[in-house]
């Protein structure tokens, strides 16, 4: 029976502590000679040391510690490494207890792994200095901060055996995205889900400053902590063999206030929990803790000083070298090592055995379970659109129905997350079929939709919240979508880069497996704001995303509900791809059968020839659409058109996956030269109408045989408006298209007609400014079939 608070393990823990701060060193200087076994010579060091030490041992005596509560409580955890590039952290515990040698063979637990997992630490072909996709164990990229919390409470979601150790750097907690997730624990059911355990890591410093947190009493954060609903244990000190206790009973204590907590929870049921103040750890210790102590006469430990390099010594600079093997040799190697450089069996007795090591739990490589998602089928949700563009309705509500019963059919695998927008966004029947997740007071017969245990969590407004909740979730092989006003995606477009970033280098390695995808859809859109203004026009997420690897990006642009449900059909059932989604809540004419939507979306895009009036000809103009607003636009230009130029030969595309218009030089999925010449000509003018910056489009036309193409997009011009304002002051209006298009194929010969289009749009501005509506021939314009 082991004695987990005896001095003898205790002091076992030390060592182990030693070994594993060894390793983290060796990583930084050495790529030769890893157990010191002759002198350091110049091809022994790296020749540039790259990387972080200030927070790394301190979060080694963390992790020590998290494999002892795992032993003692049997317990199914996780850890996430929050502070920044502390790579080693994770890599050198992962190598001491196996789990990177069952990963990487060629990392042995011998003197030649040793060598070949110093080298590769920060070097080319090698490992990033932070947690990333090649370490085992982690599914939080540590570059960007501010996140990690986050990503371990909707990792542990629906998860009810699991505990993240979310481990929070001091720097870290100063970011807008970090404070926000401490909020996190009113979206935690203790019932059926895990639990989450949060250890700021309070070592005084950034990179040249103090941290906020680390200069505030404990008094003051005891208040800071209580008042967000923690219960928060302090730990402090800088000698391990005294900590060590005091860290052990801390951890018990938290551990067991977790069980304690969700014992109680699981007897009342998950409808009747109430908000329980989980525990939170705050551990200070010296930044760069067991480093040099000074160095050219400034202190190094426990100062800004230890926050990357602490001492200048490399291949090209080895007149200090013996600092380093001192620095080194301070661990006692030969006390940790065997003679072959494996872990001496004492301490390799310590670490958690199989899917216990954190490096090696089944959730850090894509879920304990995962399994897809029970689909509907999505078309028993349509549209009759035979009669097109008489039905109006809103593309969001009819999708609503669709995803109300993947709610009712997939239970505990699939969540909708956002800030406070689901029901603005029409998603109605998703609140029939579950309410909010949230375990705060409620105010009876005014709140709405709100119980503790719910599939939807929206209730806290904070784009960097719902994103980091979901990235978490399907991380963990779960599914949802994220969705949010389109200007606001701008706000997580960085934590979107990153997943993209995980997505690509986790898709590398063999051992991985394959994530659900990341699903954003972005709502309220820049054309249809009636009373926001400008400040929510932005459509700038889809140039941003466009800019990615085109293997995992998507970007989806319905032109109605049934386009809707075919594209959400596709995004939910796919992996690894981050899939924008870019949808229209408001009421509009219909016109796609579901048919056509399935045709579009496999595709990408269509020739719609009910729209069209070259019957299969070449003919004189394209014009094309991408998005719901510049659809019917499009339509209605081309019913002008048609009116005045009845032998103008018009061919119409509809584009819903605008990626596809792509050439295969970047993008294999893209068309074909010869498929993008038989739809968009060789030579013939392309009005193109773009929900998004016009610069994309020219982008994708660039490569192509015909260049000859003119975008109608968003132009940056906006205001508290109407909606068919919007489209006119960045002429995306169908005025302005069917100008373009009668300037562009009968150049002064249009001078009438284009004169008669300004008339329009004067009497626009005017009765709008006078009205406050906007005229009755655009509100009260109906699609009539084409007289060909």
């Amino acid at each position: 029976m082991v004695d987990y608070n005896s001095k003898q393990y205790f002091d076992l823990m030390t060592k182990y502590w030693r070994a594993v701060n060894y390793v983290s060193v060796g990583q930084l200087y050495l790529k030769d000679n890893p157990l010191l076994k002759r002198p350091l010579q110049a091809d022994d060091l790296k020749i540039h040391p790259i990387g972080h030490w200030g927070t790394i041992s301190g979060q080694n005596f963390i992790y020590t510690h998290l494999n002892r509560v795992i032993n003692k409580y049997d317990l199914d955890m996780f850890y996430i490494e929050g502070p920044g590039h502390g790579g080693q952290v994770m890599v050198s515990n992962a190598y001491l207890d196996g789990s990177y040698s069952e990963i990487y063979p060629e990392v042995s637990r011998d003197e030649a792994g040793m060598t070949q997992l110093f080298k590769q630490f920060s070097f080319p072909g090698g490992v990033a200095s932070h947690a990333a996709p090649e370490t085992p164990g982690s599914i939080h990229e540590g570059g960007e901060l501010g996140y990690a919390l986050s990503h371990g409470v909707g990792a542990i979601l629906d998860n009810k055996d699991t505990i993240s150790a979310v481990v929070i750097g001091d720097g870290e907690t100063e970011t807008g995205p970090l404070a926000a997730s401490w909020f996190s624990n009113v979206f935690i059911n203790p019932a059926k889900d895990g639990a989450v355990l949060p250890i700021v890591h309070m070592n005084g410093y950034k990179i040249s400053n103090p941290t906020i947190l680390a200069r505030k009493t404990d008094a003051e954060l005891t208040q800071y902590f209580e008042g967000m609903g923690w219960k928060p244990y302090f730990v402090e000190g800088n000698d391990a063999d005294k900590l060590n206790p005091e860290m052990a009973k801390v951890m018990d204590q938290a551990i067991e206030e977790i069980k304690s907590i969700q014992e109680n929870a699981r007897r009342e049921g998950a409808e009747n929990v109430t908000r329980p103040n989980w525990p939170v750890l705050i551990v200070r210790t010296p930044k760069g803790w067991t480093g040099p102590k000074t160095w050219d006469n400034n202190v190094i430990e426990g100062s800004f000083r230890a926050h990357q390099i602490p001492i200048p010594v490399d291949q090209h600079h080895m007149e200090h070298v013996g600092a380093l093997t001192d620095w080194l040799n301070s661990y006692g190697p030969e006390e940790l090592f065997d003679e072959n450089g494996r872990l001496i069996q004492e301490l390799e007795d310590l670490t958690p055995k199989g899917n216990h090591r954190m490096a090696m739990n089944p959730i850090t490589n894509g879920g304990i379970n995962p399994k897809p998602l029970k689909m509907p089928d999505y078309r028993q949700y349509a549209l009759d659109n035979s009669k097109r563009g008489q039905v109006v309705a809103q593309d969001m509500l009819v999708m609503s129905d669709f995803i109300g019963d993947i709610i009712r059919q997939n239970p505990d695998n699939f969540r909708l997350f956002g800030p406070d927008e689901t029901m603005s966004n029409r998603l109605y029947d998703a609140f029939e079929a579950s309410p909010r997740q949230w375990l705060e007071a409620t105010e009876p017969g005014v709140d709405q939709y709100i119980s503790p245990e719910g599939r939807i969590i929206d209730s806290q407004l904070s784009e960097h919240q719902a994103e980091g909740l979901l990235e978490g979730y399907v991380l963990t092989g779960r599914h949802g979508f994220f969705s949010s006003y389109e200007a606001f995606l701008r706000v997580v477009d960085s934590m979107i880069t990153q997943h993209f970033k995980w997505l690509r280098k986790a898709n590398e390695m063999p051992w991985r497996k394959k994530y659900p995808s990341l699903n954003v859809l972005a709502t309220s859109t820049s054309f249809q704001q009636d009373h926001n203004g400008y400040t929510h026009q932005d459509p700038g997420i889809i140039t941003h995303l466009a800019e990615k690897k085109p293997e995992y990006i998507r970007q989806y642009l319905p032109a109605d509900a049934n386009s809707l449900l075919a594209v959400m059909d596709k995004t939910l059932r796919s992996e690894e791809k981050v899939n924008l989604i870019v949808a229209s809540k408001q009421p509009r004419p219909q016109f796609y059968s579901i048919e056509e939507a399935a045709e579009l979306v496999d595709k990408g895009l269509k020739v719609i020839d009910w729209a069209s009036t070259d019957n299969g000809e070449e003919p004189d103009v394209v014009i094309a659409a991408s998005g719901m607003e510049p659809n019917v636009e499009s339509l209605a230009a081309i019913s002008i058109l048609h009116e005045q130029y009845p032998d103008l030969k018009i061919r119409f595309v509809n584009v819903v996956d605008i990626m596809k218009l792509r050439s295969q030089k970047f993008d294999p999925r893209g068309l074909s030269d010869d498929e993008f010449d038989r739809i968009f000509t060789k030579d013939k003018p392309v009005i193109f109408a773009f929900h998004g910056y016009e610069t994309l489009i020219r982008d994708y036309f660039f490569d192509r045989t015909n260049r000859n193409v003119f975008p109608h997009g968003y132009r940056e011009n906006g205001d508290i408006t109407t909606p068919f304002d919007m489209r006119v002051v960045n002429e995306l209006d169908r005025f302005h298209l069917a100008q373009d298009v009668a300037n562009q194929v009968y150049g002064t010969k249009a001078a009438g007609f284009s004169s008669k289009m300004d008339s329009i749009l004067q009497k626009h501005h005017d009765y709008i400014r006078d009205i406050g509506d906007d005229l009755p021939e655009v509100q009260e314009w109906e699609w009539k079939p084409l007289d060909k």
